[in-house]
């Protein structure tokens, strides 16, 4: 009898995996680091064989965008530079780099524009904001996979994805995790135990044979509070849920390293990547207690190494000089700080001791240092090692350990606040707002340096 055409799927870590169908091998979103992103540990745990990884040759290995946790050069820089690389991005300057790294074939992917490698024919889809994320619908062998890497889709996409079916196996991410939230965690309200409700309508309308709980396969440093308050959604719970309302689809778990092969009628287990090693459990689970009690920001720097007197210097005279000028060329998207408003940053080093600059704020104007007894109306807090690594090392704002109106104001000043966003935080707005690539930058220069 003759084999049903297959193929293989392999999780790598997070939103990477490698496809293998008749002996072409293509690669998604390729992380091989431990921890990635600084602070993102893999959960379940493993480790990395480098030397392993350095001997892999993949056909193509397709990005699908720029953010660091699915596009970063050290990773980048295990792989044969003869690679064809696939990129979602519209910045030019990423491009620039993965060439400087020594690449040969890299390529700007477009919407709906397919790519054809071997047997793989493989699409950009759009997803809800197309000027950052995409998805890829993969095609080979006769079956139809969708990888939503950790995209939204919004009704329209999800119409023309549904004539793009029928589906056999969905990639699907599985937590909504609450980056924003844990920066104002005395201001955001827990999450509810259950997943988005759209989610469901979404995967019924998509209705695949099989479904795996993707991306965000990861926890923060293990003393992190963030742990108890960043992940509300379980694999128990995601299965049982996605079960219930998707009787004829299986939910499928794929742990770093694990490989199934997929063809027209079943799924089997696969051998597993030998250059993906588990450590210790790997049958573990998220538990998620609400905003889980967090400790204050001095506590938090004390975990961080302290700044040298130089990267000291740095930090304040970005505090002192560049951060006021660059206020002026920030705006912010609520009316909060449309009228003067006093803000109090307060740096911690690693010793919990904080140093407090008061700023006067208004708009289209530098911010100018305030020492009278006015009212502060925000306040920002943050270990001085954070905003280091952030002016120097591409740190996210996910990793700083931000803490921002973690007080009670004056009455007015809380009425006004009501309508105010986090993400509107004078810091955040100096330090991030017209940045791009700051984390791959600052790879590449340490990169370029070791050469």
């Amino acid at each position: 009898m003759t084999a049903q055409p297959s193929l293989t799927i392999a999780r790598i870590l997070h939103a990477g995996y490698v496809f293998d169908c008749a002996g072409t091998r293509v690669a998604f979103d390729t992380i091989f680091e431990n921890p990635f992103s600084r602070n993102c540990h893999a959960f379940p745990d493993v480790r990395f064989d480098v030397a392993a990884i350095r001997a892999q040759r993949f056909d193509a290995v397709f990005i699908s965008h720029f953010h660091d946790d699915h596009c970063s050069l050290d990773s980048l820089d295990l792989l044969d530079r003869a690679t064809p690389l696939y990129i979602y991005c519209g910045f030019d300057e990423l491009f620039g780099m993965v060439k400087k790294l020594g690449f040969t074939q890299v390529t700007p992917l477009r919407l709906d524009e397919a790519v054809q490698v071997g047997p793989f024919r493989v699409t950009p889809r759009e997803a809800m904001d197309a000027e950052v994320d995409s998805m890829f619908q993969v095609q080979t062998a006769g079956l139809n996979v969708l990888n939503v890497v950790d995209s939204w889709i919004d009704d329209g996409t999800l119409a023309h994805l549904v004539e793009q079916g029928p589906w056999d196996m969905v990639l699907w991410p599985f937590q909504t995790m609450r980056e924003i939230e844990v920066l104002a965690p005395t201001r955001a309200a827990a999450a509810p135990p259950a997943l988005p409700e759209h989610w469901i309508g979404q995967l019924q309308a998509l209705a695949p044979r099989y479904v795996v709980p993707s991306s965000c396969q990861f926890r923060l440093e293990p003393w992190s509070w963030y742990n108890r308050a960043f992940f509300p959604i379980s694999y128990a719970l995601f299965a049982r849920e996605v079960t219930a309302a998707l009787p004829d689809t299986q939910v499928v778990r794929l742990d770093p390293g694990v490989a199934v092969r997929l063809d027209g009628t079943a799924l089997q287990p696969a051998g597993r990547l030998d250059w993906v090693i588990p450590v210790g459990p790997q049958d573990v689970d998220y538990v998620y207690e609400g905003n889980a009690a967090p400790p204050p920001t001095a506590a938090i720097a004390r975990e961080f190494p302290a700044l040298t007197a130089l990267q000291h210097a740095r930090v304040m005279h970005f505090c002192l000089t560049e951060l006021p000028a660059r206020y002026a060329e920030t705006e912010a998207a609520c009316d909060y700080f449309d009228v003067p408003r006093v803000w109090q940053l307060t740096l911690y080093d690693t010793a919990g001791t904080p140093t407090q600059l008061r700023y006067r704020l208004a708009p289209g104007a530098p911010a100018t240092l305030d020492e009278t007894a006015a009212p502060v109306g925000w306040r920002t807090e943050v270990p001085a090692a954070k905003l280091y690594a952030a002016l120097e090392e591409g740190e996210a704002l996910t990793s700083m350990y931000l803490r921002v109106n973690d007080m009670v104001f004056e009455a007015d000043t809380e009425r006004a606040l009501a309508d105010a966003d986090v993400v509107d935080d004078p810091l955040i707005r100096c330090v991030f707002g017209e940045t791009f690539g700051a984390y791959q930058a600052a790879q590449l220069r340490r990169l370029m340096a070791g050469r």
